[in-house]
């Protein structure tokens, strides 16, 4: 039975796949003939009929071009496109109407029935549901273009110049002293954390402030929780009445740190994970569950404005800095590694933890691959970790008050030693 139905499959595999060209053109006509609904009959350039007719068209033409002549396909295209901006002219001098969209939704539609039929059914119909999906979104696509900032525009660009444009042009091999430097994994290390700085500010800036602090604490963790320590250790000395919900926020943006190295770790090298997933999630346990507490207890206080990052954070001069950065502690590493065997790379971990823990992860992570044994990165990484708390709970004590600091302190130290403990032990 099985053999028969595919023998019919094999034998009527022109037809069906003409067939879902057709629906392929239909589904973008409905969309089409939705927005057109209102339009009297006759006065709509393209509705579902005609789309679906198109789409019918593309397939029959590709394979016109496969069975009677390689020019079939473009002969018919031009075609297409010549009827539709006569169509379209005459509709310009109506309406002044100077959208080009519908035009290309109607040539796509031709091309997405060609593909169906020569090339893949799948990658067609991906095409033409993202086309019907753009198509019926345009007040949503202007509202967002409409919210964008300059120099938010502006970090999109960078991060597409550092990541299409200049990691391919690196060269895949390791340079230096032990060959320590590979500066296409450098720079994809930069592109990473870029990334993850973009998203989470997008994260921050879409919220909004009426999310309150505990939203903002969250998501502040995936771009910058030494900013949003410093802010809200201010913060609390000027709205002590919301000093519980400020020591949420730091505990959550604190903590969303080690998800991020569970990140770095499961795309660089997931061969570290085992050992590493129970003492960061351990770390970040203890200080999410007091946050979770003290804003169960306090959800009642009073909202005050998030904090909104004012600079671009993608601005190219630090993601050079961050390059710059990482080189220095692969070329540190290997000379402690070689100097002082893992005490030196337990002391580099503690000394680059104070300012950052992204860049020490993202290098020992790297190390593990081929020079220093995943138990070494592992503690390394929980070391740069909590040092890396000890130094933000400390700026919440000494610039905020000294409940805040309390509040902070204490669950930072508690997830210090724990980590340290498991990871001594793993």
């Amino acid at each position: 039975m099985d053999d028969v139905a595919s023998q019919f499959l094999t034998a009527n595999d022109s037809a069906i796949r003409l067939g879902v060209a057709l629906l392929l053109g239909a589904l973008i006509g409905i969309e089409r003939g939705w927005v057109a609904r209102e339009q009297p009959s006759g006065e709509r350039i393209a509705g579902i009929r005609t789309h679906a007719l198109v789409g019918l068209l593309g397939g029959i033409a590709a394979l016109l071009s496969d069975a009677v002549t390689e020019w079939a396909f473009p002969l018919v295209f031009v075609t297409v496109a010549a009827i539709s901006l006569v169509a379209w002219r005459a509709k310009l001098a109506e309406q002044h109407d100077y959208s080009i969209t519908g035009l290309m939704g109607l040539l796509l539609t031709f091309c997405f029935g060609a593909v169906a039929v020569a090339i893949d059914l799948a990658l067609a119909a991906a095409g033409a549901v993202i086309t019907a999906a753009i198509l019926d979104n345009k007040h949503e696509i202007h509202g967002l273009l409409n919210k964008l900032q300059a120099h938010e525009l502006d970090a999109g660009l960078k991060l597409l110049l550092i990541s299409v444009v200049m990691l391919p042009l690196l060269p895949d091999r390791g340079m230096g002293p032990g060959g320590a430097l590979n500066p296409y994994e450098i720079w994809w290390m930069v592109v990473l954390i870029a990334s993850i700085s973009f998203v989470g500010y997008f994260a921050m800036r879409l919220g909004g402030a009426e999310k309150g602090i505990l939203f903002t604490g969250l998501f502040a963790g995936l771009s910058s929780s030494t900013a949003l320590t410093l802010h809200f250790a201010r913060m609390s000395r000027q709205s002590r009445e919301v000093e519980a919900m400020l020591a949420a926020g730091i505990l959550l943006a604190c903590g969303t740190m080690f998800p991020r190295i569970l990140i770095y770790a499961a795309v660089i090298s997931p061969g570290l994970l085992p050992q590493l997933l129970f003492p960061i999630t351990v770390m970040g346990g203890m200080l999410y569950l007091p946050a979770l507490t003290l804003w169960r207890r306090h959800r009642q206080s009073l909202r005050v404005d998030s904090p909104t990052p004012i600079q671009n954070p993608l601005e190219l001069s630090t993601a050079l800095l961050f390059g710059a950065l990482l080189a220095v502690i692969m070329l540190l590493g290997e000379w402690l590694r070689g100097w002082l065997g893992e005490a030196g790379i337990y002391l580099l971990a503690a000394s680059s933890g104070v300012a950052d823990v992204d860049a020490i992860t993202l290098s020992l992570t790297r190390m593990s691959l081929e020079r220093i044994a995943p138990s070494t990165a592992v503690l390394g990484i929980v070391i740069a970790a909590a040092v890396n708390n000890l130094f933000k709970s400390g700026l919440a004590t000494a610039l905020g008050t000294r409940q805040l600091g309390k509040r902070v302190a204490l669950p930072m130290v508690a997830s210090m030693v724990a980590g340290l403990a498991l990871a001594w032990l793993v």
